[in-house]
């Protein structure tokens, strides 16, 4: 019999509590099709080979709250951070693609946090509808 698996260091992030969707980005729909708005999800795989816009990450899915493994877009995360996970679901998932420090997991959350921000701002072209509750609108501050 063998314990339980060592925890590793994962980059952890959460779901924007609205998107942008549709034509031009005028209509606003909560979380993503898999995930609820606000879900903590962790990151289990990047592509580099497209600019870090598409992850592979494990999470509570939105229908059935078991753990599930999607690809979704980097967009459509926010506060990426490292995070030392325990969950055997999770690393039963990651097969091994943890981070062996905090610093080591720390680099590539800053960089996902700069791709996402930059992802939401140019993905669609179009101006923000009136009374947006996307997350760049609800990151800014009044005044």
């Amino acid at each position: 019999m063998s314990g339980p698996p060592e925890p590793v260091w994962l980059v952890a992030a959460n779901v924007v509590l609205w998107r942008r969707y549709g034509e031009l980005g005028q209509e606003l729909r909560p979380g993503t099709k898999a995930y609820r708005d606000g879900a903590k999800v962790y990151v289990v795989d990047t592509y580099p080979g497209t600019g870090h816009q598409q992850l592979t990450t494990v999470g509570h899915g939105r229908r059935t709250g078991r753990w599930i493994t999607v690809d979704t877009g980097t967009r459509h995360l926010h506060t990426f951070r490292a995070r030392l996970v325990y969950a055997p679901a999770v690393l039963k998932r990651c097969a091994g693609r943890g981070f062996g420090t905090r610093e080591e997991a720390g680099e590539p959350a800053a960089l996902l946090e700069r791709v996402a921000r930059e992802e939401r701002h140019a993905h669609h072209g179009a101006p923000h509808p009136d009374g947006c509750r996307c997350h760049a609108c609800l990151s800014v501050s009044p005044g």
